[in-house]
């Protein structure tokens, strides 16, 4: 989505929770960014949060709000009826929502090995690597 508007960019800077699949302790996390980077050059930035303070989150807080009073009262009855009511939630600031299905099928219980891992071309920064890293299309796997 953003490659229209940013088509000279060279980073992508995602900002993620500290637990669940893109925690910053998921070696898989951290294996698909690296097979992202050379797919379209990009060099990823990662920010988690510390634990315990997605709270501080502010697109969650502005736009989670939005979407569960554009749903409120509706019966939640198909796929197709949550997705539309995502992808309809706007607010009076200008903050819109792009929502769609994704149909594929995912493998559950991948292991990483310890090679796969280390050809990471992952870059910790000085203040709290574990949590600030880049990651980049070189040396990627």
């Amino acid at each position: 989505m953003g490659k229209p508007l940013y088509p000279d960019s060279q980073h992508l800077l995602i900002t993620a929770d500290c637990g669940g699949s893109n925690s910053y302790r998921s070696r898989l996390w951290k294996l698909k960014l690296q097979e992202f980077a050379p797919q379209t050059g990009l060099t990823v930035h990662v920010c988690h949060f510390p634990p315990g303070t997605s709270k501080w989150n502010r697109i969650e807080h502005r736009l989670f709000c939005h979407i569960s009073q554009n749903w409120r009262g509706r019966p939640l009855d198909s796929l197709m009826v949550i997705v539309s009511l995502i992808g309809n939630t706007s607010t009076k600031h200008g903050l819109t929502v792009h929502a769609q299905v994704d149909p594929n099928q995912y493998q559950i219980g991948i292991k990483v090995s310890d090679e796969d891992f280390n050809a990471i071309a992952i870059t910790k920064d000085t203040f709290h690597g574990e949590w600030n890293y880049q990651i980049s299309p070189r040396n990627s796997t």
